[in-house]
């Protein structure tokens, strides 16, 4: 057996080719290769492990693996029903499964070539970096809608790095005694996201990792509608790119917009159609009291105008401790030009003094002149290796002033004429070397950006001026 994780997603990529003449597209692939792998190492832990099996016997691996034909398309098609019907994390990995595979020959080779393998015996972070190449593969070649679940690894590894979680604390999205691990595996971790495919992919990639006791921690649902109740020691989370809501949510405020469904939530201070603006609010309420949260953000919440752009950036300085802001490059997201951030903030209770509890923002500046491309120049470990240094996790008060990373008093914030913190201090050095200017699309989807955030801002304040009158 291959210990080279970068073969095994090579041959698991692969397997794709099989399918092309069919008209299979890349998601579905990808959606198909996560039945067919769960049921066969779920029959791997039964015989290597003794683990008892997840799937009713019906519907196991060996009774899969060893049909051919017709039979062997019956086979799969019901098992995709039969196991669409269970409960816990078994459902929510085949929720709403259909066969794409529908030639009997072709299904035979995937199921073939995924027998031939002993997936079981691959370390974690293997089979990890397994999934997460099929995953980036598939993003890469559609090109759309992969902000959904693509986030760079290196910078995922930046944000838990600095953020620390801590066996014990419950994680939200994120060499013990036994009762710790089980409680890291089966209590720790929770999530939920509205498209079924997002959820059973996570769902899959925590079961790869031993995450769950049978229950899925993950839900689809929409985190917007309601209050979940519940509240979490970290959240850790990339909320889709998307600036508008199809709906609005009537916050404490009490605004209507007659013209969008609407979702009252009490929790909710102000009431807003921005979809970014709404994913911070929720994360608001569901932090827990001194719970910490890393949210990768557009740059528009940094600079919205309006009353609950400015309003939610103000509460978050005053109310809670945005601490750290890491400005992220343009070209390590699939939508090319995004401007994008990380918000390091944390939830505290109100001073006696009545003073903000935000006594300073650090900005770590990681995207004046520094490019970045998908392929030929992608974002590294070692490019997020001075953030994570200069952060001082567990000991902020030694953070150090450098060329990249500044300190902002909270008054100076305060102070700045719509809030706006998109702060910048290094100078450019493309506007004086044409040689340093990014490529043309990206400058294109730049411009294209800073209209599209150009227009929606205008709109806002058309918005709130319509009301008014």
């Amino acid at each position: 057996m291959s210990t080279d994780h970068n073969a095994l997603v090579g041959k698991v990529w692969n397997y794709a080719h099989v399918l092309r003449d069919q008209g299979i597209g890349y998601g579905d692939y990808v959606e198909q290769i996560t039945f067919l792998l769960f049921l066969k190492m779920d029959q791997e832990r039964s015989e290597h492990l003794k683990e008892p099996s997840s799937i009713p016997a019906a519907w196991r691996w060996d009774r899969l693996a060893g049909e051919s034909g017709d039979e062997l398309e019956i086979q799969y098609r019901h098992t995709l029903e039969a196991l669409a019907r269970e409960k816990g994390l078994i459902g929510t990995i085949f929720r709403g499964a259909q066969n794409k595979l529908t030639d009997p020959a072709k299904l035979k080779r995937v199921v073939s070539l995924i027998d031939a393998e002993t997936w079981i015996g691959i370390g974690v972070d293997v089979k990890g970096a397994i999934y997460e190449g099929l995953l980036e593969r598939n993003a890469a070649e559609v090109k759309s809608g992969a902000g959904q679940y693509f986030t760079p690894r290196p910078l995922i590894d930046a944000m838990v790095q600095v953020l620390d979680p801590r066996i014990g604390e419950t994680v939200q999205d994120g060499a013990q005694d036994r009762a710790r691990q089980r409680r890291l595996r089966e209590k720790s971790f929770s999530g939920n996201d509205i498209v079924d495919e997002v959820v059973r992919l996570c769902a899959m990639n925590l079961y790869l990792h031993g995450i769950g006791n049978g229950e899925s921690p993950i839900r689809c649902a929409d985190a917007l509608a309601m209050d979940p109740g519940l509240r979490y020691d970290l959240v850790l989370s990339n909320p889709p790119f998307g600036k508008k809501s199809s709906f609005k949510v009537i916050g404490e405020d009490g605004e209507v917009d007659t013209e969008r469904e609407d979702y009252e939530r009490d929790d909710f201070k102000f009431t807003t159609g921005n979809k970014q603006l709404n994913f911070m609010q929720h994360i608001m309420t569901v932090m827990a009291e001194n719970g910490r949260a890393g949210v990768v953000l557009p740059d528009n919440v940094l600079f919205e105008a309006g009353s609950a752009g400015e309003g939610i950036r103000r509460r978050l300085l005053e109310q809670f401790d945005f601490h750290t802001l890491l400005r992220l490059p343009t070209g390590i997201f699939y939508k090319p030009g995004v401007k994008a951030n990380v918000l390091f903030f944390d939830k505290r209770p109100a001073r006696a003094d009545g003073r903000p509890n935000t006594e300073a923002l650090w900005i770590y500046d990681l995207r004046t002149n520094r490019h970045f491309t998908l392929k030929k120049n992608p974002l590294q470990e070692a490019d997020l290796r001075d953030f994570v240094g200069s952060y001082r996790a567990g000991c902020t008060a030694e953070r150090q002033e450098s060329e990249r990373f500044r300190r902002f008093g909270v008054e100076q914030l305060l102070a700045r004429d719509k809030l706006n913190l998109d702060i910048f201090w290094l100078k450019d050095e493309s506007l004086d070397d044409v040689d340093k200017l990014p490529a043309p699309d990206l400058i294109a989807a730049e411009i294209v950006e800073n209209l599209q955030a150009a227009l929606e801002a205008f709109q806002t304040v058309a918005d709130e001026l319509a009301v008014k009158r």
